[in-house]
């Protein structure tokens, strides 16, 4: 009589505990996630009424991810109001600019409460100022108005290694702020020109989103960061708290009770067979602005 062939798994069998666990994982996330959708009330998850949080970090550089989420929450008729938590010391001009338009539209449909963490300064504030409501805590670094713009100029050091440079444009200005050349009075001139106006950009901005008058903003409009306090006192937040404080704040200005539960963004792209396969393991015993010339105009 012939005995019986193994079967795979006394062949595999350690493939066959990782398959084993793998597939354990993956009906448990199914599990939680049909709990998920019927747990404490008869509507589906997906269309229950919700806080949108955007979150803001970093330097800013690339507006497409927040500004692509606020349209989301925006459209999104489950979303009632929105935190923007910011944590940000700031950055690139235009990047900046588009994320406040972006969370501007948002606060023209729903209610939106700004929440400052660690920094949320200068290109940072100029993004809060589209918001009903900003709370900083009281040791937030935030302020620091301003525009700068950085030139690196290596005509020196060239010389000392013994290399020329010819520049050739079509107009006097189009070679202004070269980092192999020095700088004229007129070029000077024309660069702060763009600064200053890109200055008073950022003024309008606060004018309108903190009904304060020109006057009462200069005084702390000069590139100086101050404290969340220092704010507070300025005119330049609303209200001293954390970001429970946000949410209690955002279901007020909702007429709500109490805090919705939060949809928070942007996303961050994962690999779910990564993680399955990480989770299964460990389960397991075993937009700078940059310009040519290397000229960057910066909210920071």
């Amino acid at each position: 009589m012939q005995a019986n062939k193994p079967n795979f798994s006394q062949k595999h069998p350690l493939l066959f505990g990782i398959m084993l666990i793998i597939a354990a994982v993956a009906l448990f996330a199914g599990a939680t996630a049909a709990l998920r959708v019927t747990k404490g009330n008869d509507i589906p998850y997906f269309a229950q009424e919700k806080f949108g949080v955007i979150n803001v970090e970093g330097f800013i550089a690339d507006s497409r991810k927040v500004s692509d989420w606020a349209y989301a929450l925006r459209t999104d008729d489950s979303i009632k109001g929105v935190v923007v938590r910011i944590n940000s010391p700031g950055g690139g001009v235009a990047a900046s600019q588009e994320m406040y338009y972006a969370i501007k539209r948002l606060a023209e449909v729903k209610p939106v409460v700004i929440s400052m963490g660690t920094v949320a300064a200068s290109g940072g504030y100029y993004i809060a100022a589209a918001g009903h409501k900003i709370i900083a805590n009281p040791a937030t670094l935030t302020g620091s108005i301003g525009v700068k713009m950085e030139l690196p100029n290596f005509k020196g050091l060239m010389q000392k290694i013994g290399v020329s440079y010819l520049s050739l444009t079509s107009g006097k200005l189009k070679a202004a702020g070269s980092p192999f050349q020095t700088m004229t009075q007129e070029e000077r001139d024309y660069l702060h020109a763009i600064i200053m106006d890109m200055y008073d950009q950022f003024l309008d901005v606060i004018v309108e989103g903190r009904h304060m008058k020109r006057e009462q903003i200069l005084p702390y409009a000069d590139g100086r960061a101050m404290t969340g306090k220092q704010a507070l006192a300025a005119g330049l937040v609303d209200m001293l708290g954390d970001r429970e404080t946000a949410y209690t704040e955002l279901a007020k200005l909702c007429k709500l009770d109490a805090p919705l539960p939060l949809e928070e963004g942007p996303k961050k792209k994962t690999n779910f067979l990564k993680e399955l396969i990480s989770t299964a393991l460990d389960l397991a015993p075993v937009n700078t602005v940059r310009e040519q010339n290397s000229i960057q105009l910066l909210y920071n």
